[in-house]
């Protein structure tokens, strides 16, 4: 499996720059992820390994081989669309066999590996069926088989569970990175869903804009966002981002750079009722004005001069609403940013 390698990539449509001089390598055998919003360039940067995008400045290597001038179909690469890009007149068993059939295989030997592949993917009963015969899910896992039969040294998805209902997509995920785990082919997946990039990911990589914001594992990223913006992208709830002046700041947390700070953050999940200020390091104090109930967990909401504030708890707030309420944290879980919405701490 082959190391690939991204080194300062910019891509440009004339006064366009949706790449800035992006630089990164993926591991071989590694599941990585690019996610970011729409237009952050996780899809463009797809597209160049698989040669379906030319670069405009900068490498792309496989191992030590450049790659920028190697046709798509030199690459060994297999992709799997979020659409899933199914031939609708032929079979499922036909869809599976096509890329072996291009290469002129023997009957045989395609028709060994087509069953091999289907018992892989529990598929043995759709074989004779066509496209529109087969569910979300199913079409799914053709897409899928169809990549995985030509042995490619790299697999690539394109946003591949966007199509599917919430639950298809949880047990879908699932499948798909036991599947790589099993194959232990190197793996680049994107997607604009955080929840993906955190539940896949041995490492993932942060875009917005078109410039790199971290790339670092799921944990890292949720424990050590590098911005702001990754902050705010990566957990849902999203981290609250506050003025640090909105903010009480106790012994215990004093030693933090807040003469260096713009932005101080805190997950939902590290904020407490409290009904003094000495019961944490760090405290606000707002309006009580909405409570959510998830079944597994309480949200609420509290309004802090002039941000809102969430905490997740597994108990309702004592508080009725509209009524004046103090939280804290431990410094320990205050993140600070600096003018730049770069991590200071």
């Amino acid at each position: 499996m082959p190391k690939i390698t991204f080194s300062d990539v910019s891509k440009s449509y004339d006064k366009v720059q949706p790449l800035q001089s992006v630089s990164f390598s993926i591991e071989p055998g590694e599941f990585f992820v690019l996610v970011g919003p729409s237009g952050s360039g996780k899809s463009t940067l797809l597209r160049m390994i698989a040669g379906l995008e030319s670069i405009t400045d900068g490498t792309l290597s496989f191992d030590d081989t450049v790659v920028n001038d190697v046709a798509s179909r030199d690459r060994d690469v297999g992709m799997v669309f979020q659409n899933y890009a199914l031939y609708p007149h032929l079979t499922v068993a036909e869809n599976l066999a096509f890329p072996l059939s291009i290469r002129r295989e023997p009957k045989d030997e395609i028709a060994r590996k087509v069953m091999d592949i289907a018992r892989m993917l529990n598929m043995e009963d759709l074989l004779d069926r066509k496209p529109k015969q087969l569910s979300g899910g199913q079409r799914q896992r053709v897409a899928v088989g169809r990549a995985i039969i030509r042995k490619p040294k790299v697999f690539l998805f394109d946003e591949p569970l966007s199509n599917l209902d919430a639950q298809l997509r949880v047990h879908m995920r699932t499948e798909l990175r036991q599947l790589q785990r099993q194959l232990g082919i190197t793996t680049v997946y994107v997607t604009h869903d955080q929840v993906e990039a955190m539940t896949m990911a041995d490492r993932m990589a942060i875009l917005n804009g078109g410039r790199l914001q971290q790339i670092a594992t799921p944990q890292e990223v949720y424990e050590r966002p590098a911005t702001v913006f990754v902050a705010r992208f990566c957990g849902s709830p999203s981290m609250n981002i506050v003025a640090p002046s909105s903010i009480s700041v106790g012994v215990g947390a004093r030693l933090l750079p807040w003469d260096k700070a713009t932005f101080a953050g805190v997950r939902p999940e590290d904020l407490r009722y409290i009904s003094s200020d000495a019961e944490r390091d760090v405290t606000l104090t707002g309006t009580l004005v909405s409570v959510e109930f998830l079944g597994h967990e309480w949200l609420s909401f509290v309004k802090c001069k002039d941000d809102t504030v969430c905490i997740r708890s597994l108990a309702k707030p004592d508080a009725p609403l509209d009524t004046l309420v103090r939280i804290g944290a431990d410094a320990r879980h205050i993140h600070l940013f600096d003018a730049a919405e770069r991590r200071l701490s």
